[in-house]
């Protein structure tokens, strides 16, 4: 049996310390060994690193984890863990640029920046700030800085001033990638104020001051002149309610008057009205005495008007009935003549059909004969165009013939006509002689009559010599060549003559003499 100060008690007692001991450390590691993340901060466990899966992220964060907002275990020895902050950092950003008119302007900026939400970006963000953070602060007004001077010298101030937000789109737009590879987002960017040096920009806003200054002086004047107008028709609406309060009184005062005299002229208006009412009653006895008279002139006048209506209507009746009488006889009438039209018209269409029947056969036997006819007119102008054609051909020839001969016997036949012309061409040369009825000649030699011959002659050899000149023909010579063949054929013939006596010709053999 064990007691309390025996050794084996002791050791167990020992022993039992010693065991709750470690179970102490043991527990108190295991509770030190829980980390809990705070909403706006994100712990990184780092340990050995891993062997990557096939198809996963690889790389330098193979080893990590991050954890957001929860618990996590960290295994003492051989994990270690860190924290870092996701909490938003505001930042002022200051930059001067040159616009794209060449105009140096200020753009004071602000924004809000954290690290991203997600573990790729806690883990980038932790790899370049984990033990810097508050060097985010300036990394990121460096960046924002850098990006709005570039976007500011693509635009121009009046772009900037009038469209600050296209400004703020631009530049986040620029700013983003190179953030996400940081790890960290913004959350806004406000431009606060925009400024230079020379007050350029501030005369850009003078013109639209004035023109709003000027906007604002219209609008007080347009509004004293409102007032104005107002208080002008205030006056008037008084001045009416005053005239109409003028004339209501005066309406009043004449009514007023109006009574009093109806009162002073009350007796004469009675007597007068007493006057009236007899008159109006003698005019009453006298409209009913004018009427009586009228219902018996009425009578009188209706009585002879009725007598009159019953002889005309008498009369009407009687003419009625000698026109229904003549009505119908002309109507018996009309029917016998429409009978006896359409009898005719019968015997008419007969005799048409008739006649045309004739007219038919009389056409067909005339047809026959203009066939006839036709065709006699055709063979006699065959006949007559097989003449005409001869005739043709034998003209055709002759003409020919006489062209041929002409060609050949041109200068002949020219010489023969102008020989059978020689008596008019003389005829013509003596015509102006001919044509004088006295003539009076003076001869120095006492020859009159040679010189008139001469002056004939002369014409003629004139006309002779033209006639040369236009043809070539020497009529002259024409008349001595004639001469001269007339000559020579009246010794031929005469010579054939005699020998024609002296030796008759002997007929040739089985020939009859000629």
């Amino acid at each position: 049996m064990l007691t309390p100060f025996s050794p084996d008690a002791i050791g167990l007692a020992v022993g039992i310390g010693v065991v709750v001991v470690i179970l102490l450390i043991v527990v108190i590691s295991l509770l030190r060994g829980i980390k809990v993340a705070k909403p706006d901060e994100a712990i990184i466990v780092t340990s050995r690193q891993r062997v990557a899966k096939v198809g996963s992220e690889a790389g330098e964060s193979a080893g990590q984890r991050v954890v957001f907002g929860s618990r996590v275990f960290v295994k003492p020895i051989i994990e270690a863990y860190f924290k870092l902050s996701l909490r938003s950092r505001q930042l002022n950003v200051q930059a001067t640029a040159q616009t794209r008119d060449a105009i140096t302007i200020r753009v004071n900026a602000v924004a809000v920046v954290k690290v991203g939400g997600s573990e790729a970006m806690v883990r980038a963000a932790a790899q370049r700030f984990l033990n810097q953070q508050d060097q985010i602060e300036s990394s990121t007004e460096e960046v924002l800085s850098g990006s709005v001077r570039s976007i500011v010298g693509q635009l121009t101030v009046t772009e900037i001033i009038t469209n600050r937000s296209a400004l703020q789109g631009q530049v986040l737009e620029a700013v983003r990638e190179s953030l996400d590879v940081q790890g960290l987002q913004i959350d806004t960017l406000q431009i606060k104020e925009i400024d230079d040096d020379n007050g350029y920009i501030r005369d850009l806003g003078r013109g639209e001051a004035a023109r709003v200054k000027q906007v604002a002086e219209i609008a007080e004047s347009v509004s004293r002149q409102a007032s104005e107008e107002a208080r002008i028709n205030a006056d008037q609406a008084v001045s009416e309610a005053q005239r109409r309060l003028d004339l209501r009184r005066a309406e009043i005062q004449k009514e007023t008057d109006k009574a009093r005299a109806e009162a002073a002229a009350a007796a004469p208006l009675a007597e007068a009205i007493a006057q009236q009412a007899v008159v109006s009653q003698q005019e009453v006895t006298a409209g009913k005495r004018v009427g009586l008279r009228k219902q018996e002139l009425d009578a009188e006048i209706r009585a002879a008007a009725d007598a009159d209506a019953y002889a005309v209507q008498k009369r009407a009746e009687a003419t009625a009935a000698a026109s229904i009488a003549n009505a119908n006889a002309a109507r018996d009438a009309r029917k016998s003549a429409a009978e006896a039209i359409e009898a005719e018209g019968i015997a008419d269409r007969n005799r048409r059909r008739s006649a045309a029947e004739a007219t038919e056969a009389e056409g067909i036997a005339d047809k026959n004969r203009r066939i006839a006819a036709a065709e006699a007119l055709r063979a006699e102008g065959e006949a007559e165009a097989d003449a005409t054609r001869a005739t043709g051909a034998a003209l055709a020839d002759s003409s020919r013939a006489q062209a041929e001969a002409l060609s050949e016997r041109s200068v002949d036949l020219l010489r023969q006509q102008i020989i059978a012309k020689l008596p008019e061409i003389v005829r013509a040369a003596a015509e102006p002689l001919a044509g004088i009825s006295n003539m009076t000649l003076i001869s120095t030699d006492g020859n009159a009559t040679g010189q008139l011959n001469q002056s004939v002659a002369g014409q003629l050899a004139s006309s002779t010599q033209l006639i040369k000149d236009l043809v070539g023909i020497d009529i002259a010579d024409l008349v001595n060549a004639r001469a001269a063949g007339d000559a020579a054929g009246t010794a031929f013939a005469a010579s054939d003559s005699a020998k024609g006596r002296r030796k008759p010709a002997t007929p040739t053999e089985g020939t009859p003499a000629s």
